[in-house]
């Protein structure tokens, strides 16, 4: 199983490719699509939906797990982010890959195991998760890394869960 975790952003969406093998995660690709500021918005929503096009097309992910919008105290902001949350969606179910959603608090508490870790703590996590060698950069990689993470452990989860019934 492959998943492609997003963070969803305007100027960086973060993206992180891990793969489930019976030895483990282990991680394919991560990285950011940015955009320049002195874009109009709707041109880039049209660079993130085609950098997340390309990423599909190149690894073809079995799902997608993206990061909920928790809260913003600016409420441009997160207008902004939700459109970009939408670019994403879009993305993954034009290419046929089942999408589930996740806040910030079930990625901390998968990835740490307590929903009020530290940026920090969830990064040096998915390090040691995936055995590397330092932590992904940037933050926003490293972010869509631990929502792919947090998916794999809720489907694995999940599947012990109804094998038990």
């Amino acid at each position: 199983m492959v998943t492609l975790g997003i963070d969803p952003g305007t100027a960086a969406m973060g993206y992180g490719l891990v793969r489930q093998a019976p030895a483990g995660l282990s991680l394919i690709d991560y990285g950011v699509i940015t955009t320049p500021a002195s874009l109009p918005l709707p041109r880039r929503l049209q660079v993130l939906y085609q950098g997340l096009m390309e990423i599909i097309a190149r690894h073809e992910p079995s799902h997608a797990a993206v990061e909920q919008l928790f809260f913003a105290k600016n409420a441009r902001t997160a207008l902004v982010v939700g459109q970009a949350r939408g670019v994403a969606l879009l993305a993954a179910a034009n290419s046929g890959v089942p999408v589930s959603e996740y806040t910030p608090l079930q990625v901390k508490q998968a990835i740490a195991d307590y929903g009020r870790g530290s940026k920090y703590q969830v990064q040096i996590m998915v390090r040691m998760l995936l055995n590397l060698d330092t932590v992904p950069q940037p933050d926003d990689a490293a972010d869509a890394l631990a929502v792919a993470i947090c998916h794999i452990n809720t489907m694995r989860f999940t599947t012990l869960i109804g094998g038990a019934r």
